[in-house]
Order: C-alpha cells, then sequence, then structure tokens
C-alpha cells in the first residue's frame, strides 16, 4: 500500500501512528505541502482533492484521515474500531467530535491563526477571531477532560481506539500557540500517556522539530 504525504500535515501523523502501531506496511510518497506538491497535475489526476493523505490499495484509492483509519482497523482486524455495534458508534461519534466541534474552535480559530492561517486577514480581524476561538473552545476542552477522559485512560474506555489516534493530533495543535492545558488534568494525563507510546516519538518527530523552529523565529 501507498500513502501519500506530507509529515507536517495534522491530519498525516494518526494514519502514520495507527499504521506503525499495528505493523502495518506502508510506502510513504511525499507530497510536499509547502512547495505545492498537492496541486501537481499528476498527484490531482489521482487525488481530484489534492489533500493528504490518500491510500493507495491496489486499485483502491481512499481519501480522508478517518476513512483511512477505519479501513486500515478493518483490514487488520485491529480492536482500536471495535466490532462490536454500540462500542463501534461510540468511536465513530468521538471521530466526528474531534473533526468537528473540536476541530472548527479549537485548532482554526485558536491554533491555525499562529500559523498565518487563514490568510490575508487584518490583524485587528485575527485577533478578534483568536479571541473568540480561546472563548468558545473553552465548552469543549471541559467535555473532553471532564466527560470523555473523566475516569478513563483513553477517550472512548480503558482502550485506545481510532478516536484516540486521531484526536491526539489536532489537540497537540495547542503546542503551536504554547495553550495552557492546566486546567484540564485529565487531557494532561492523556497527552502523556499517548507520548508514552512507543512509536508515537518518530511518528511526531517532524512536527516538534517544525515546532522548535517556528518558536526560533517567533522569539529572533
Amino acid at each position: 500500500m501507498k500513502l501519500y504525504c506530507d509529515p507536517l500535515s495534522t491530519t498525516v501523523r494518526p494514519v502514520l501512528l495507527f499504521a506503525a502501531e499495528h505493523d502495518i506496511p506502508l510506502e510513504r510518497v511525499h507530497v510536499d505541502l509547502m512547495s505545492g506538491g498537492n496541486r501537481d497535475p499528476e498527484y490531482l489526476t489521482l487525488n481530484p482533492n489534492g489533500i493528504v493523505p490518500f491510500l493507495v490499495d491496489g486499485d483502491f484509492g481512499l481519501g480522508e484521515s478517518a476513512a483511512i483509519l477505519r479501513y486500515l482497523a478493518a483490514k487488520v482486524g485491529s480492536p482500536a474500531y471495535p466490532a462490536d455495534l454500540k462500542a463501534r458508534a461510540r468511536v465513530d461519534e468521538a471521530i466526528s467530535w474531534f473533526s468537528t466541534q473540536f476541530h472548527e474552535y479549537f485548532c482554526l480559530m485558536v491554533c491555525y491563526p499562529h500559523m498565518g492561517v487563514p490568510k490575508g486577514m487584518s490583524p485587528e480581524m485575527l485577533a478578534g477571531l483568536t479571541a473568540y476561538g480561546a472563548e468558545a473552545a473553552v465548552k469543549w476542552l471541559e467535555i473532553l477532560d471532564r466527560h470523555m477522559l473523566a475516569g478513563r485512560d483513553f477517550v472512548c474506555g480503558d482502550q485506545i481506539t481510532l478516536a484516540d489516534y486521531l484526536g491526539i493530533s489536532y489537540v497537540l495543535l495547542g503546542e503551536i500557540p504554547g495553550f495552557d492545558f492546566s486546567p484540564y488534568p485529565n487531557i494532561q494525563a492523556w497527552i502523556a500517556r499517548m507520548r508514552a507510546r512507543p512509536h508515537f516519538a518518530p511518528v511526531f518527530e517532524t512536527f516538534f522539530t517544525a515546532l522548535a523552529h517556528f518558536r526560533a523565529q517567533q522569539a529572533a
């Protein structure tokens, strides 16, 4: 199987971490987002959405990180995507929650503006966006901390699921603005638990290297 990806992409890391933990061999094809590789005509022929990750398994192609995670989990029979209908629905619910509510308010409004996204906004508009996001994100952080992670090791229970692989990549975007997670002890414990997993460091190495470079530039 081939995975078209850029390790700097937030949505690529969940797939890489899951594959590493399940010994799934993936031939990585680098799509350099910084140089516009996702807009290359050859790549757009393969994947008209022009985003990463994109999985190719024989004559089958599949985009969207959450869909790829589900496909790989089903392919190898991973307990991270439970066979039980209700347990699987709970995982799907958490995946959707991270991809919508949490991503919209925390990632898009609190984290991405520190990376210059969206571009072209005036300083006043950008300040307004981040201020609103910081206020609105509290609700979703409290839900994650006080409900989803309360009294359990992982988002959907005592065992890791696809929701954790996806969610940790979104939550760790908080490192970019230096977000303070101290009011959320269950989130902090979960982050530490995920970071302690054997394959976490190599998968997230590019992210933390880029983060260190970004912080050095900000300090200069």
